[in-house]
């Protein structure tokens, strides 16, 4: 039989409006009365009925996670997004929340999403693991004063906004100063995306690294689309590239099978270092070089500060920087130059 509030009033001999107060932690009931209805709760084995007690606070006791629109197979298979989840998730149960994701193949679709669940009180604030140009979401969420972090850099109000990001721009500039290094000058910056502010970051930072190296930073190759992929030959030949700095691990496997299918090997004839060190880095061989981001850490931070603006001990923007590595495997070696 299940234990109600009402059980609960009877064997402590209160009114159940005080049973639950006690759940709800009220300053009005003393610590004594409080001792004794959690001792009653505890020997009947009485469980709070969260849905209830929320209704009565006015809050869910959960987080939303905002997924970018997932419209493709490279999106959808993302690991990033998978680990990022399962951080703040974990982050999440130690301040008793729960997560509830969003996600839609559309930005219109998205926000239609993420208003039901603002409106509908399904969650608290929540958490955008992406930093898109033209996102109706972040709008949406600025506009409406909804709680909210981003993970990755706002394209405006950067002042007011709660965002957590490596220094994209110096990941860019590390990753193509490895290349530098390993002597190779003709080098590309290959992309699937031109509208996410990582890409605009990274792609900076290669040209800075390129331009103090008195070298010509190339326009970016943005692989968007399926025709795109016919001009990458014509790309390698026409710029005589060595080596590509590429927007992340899944989207460099693919830039790797592309080239050798043109005949080139690499990392013999072409070296490519990416971002974010996933599981795919170590997939293959041969292993990709890669800049591990710290996923984790990424997702953790961003979760403790959105419980900060949620109990309004954080309401100013700002600004917080997850350090970076680069892991050195296969994927990159000392170009040999020709007598």
């Amino acid at each position: 039989m299940t234990i109600t509030v009402k059980d609960v009033a009877k064997r402590a001999g209160v009114a159940t409006s005080t049973v639950s107060r006690v759940i709800n932690d009220h300053s009005s009931i003393s610590d004594a009365t409080k001792k004794k209805v959690r001792k009653v709760m505890d020997e009947l084995g009485y469980v709070p009925n969260i849905a209830a007690r929320n209704l009565g606070k006015r809050t869910s006791s959960a987080i939303g996670v905002i997924l970018p629109p997932l419209d493709s197979k490279e999106r959808i298979g993302n690991p990033f997004y998978l680990e990022i989840i399962e951080a703040i998730n974990e982050e999440a149960q130690k301040h008793e929340m729960t997560t509830a994701i969003a996600t839609a193949k559309s930005f219109p679709h998205l926000l239609e999403n993420v208003k039901r669940m603002h409106r509908q009180r399904q969650v608290d604030g929540f958490i955008l693991v992406y930093a898109d140009r033209d996102d109706v979401v972040i709008d949406y969420l600025y506009d409406n004063q909804i709680p909210f972090t981003l993970v990755g850099q706002p394209h405006k109000n950067e002042e007011e906004i709660v965002f957590v990001d490596n220094d994209n721009q110096l990941l860019g500039k590390h990753a193509t100063d490895f290349l530098l290094k390993n002597q190779h000058e003709n080098i590309l910056f290959v992309t699937n995306t031109t509208h996410e502010s990582v890409y605009f970051e990274r792609y900076f930072g290669y040209q800075k690294a390129m331009m103090l190296a008195g070298l010509t930073a190339l326009p970016s190759v943005a692989l968007e689309h399926p025709e795109d992929y016919v001009s990458f030959e014509q790309i390698l030949k026409e710029t005589k590239a060595t080596a590509a700095v590429v927007i992340d691990d899944i989207f460099a496997l693919r830039i790797i099978q592309l080239a050798e299918m043109y005949g080139y090997s690499v990392p013999e004839d072409f070296s490519v270092i990416s971002f974010n060190n996933s599981i795919f880095s170590t997939l293959m061989h041969p292993y990709l070089t890669s800049i591990d981001v710290d996923v984790s850490e990424l997702g953790t931070m961003a979760m403790r500060k959105l419980m900060d603006q949620i109990h309004e001990v954080l309401t100013t923007g700002v600004r917080l920087v997850v350090p970076h590595k680069l892991v050195k495997r296969e994927t990159v070696v000392p170009l040999v130059i020709e007598e």
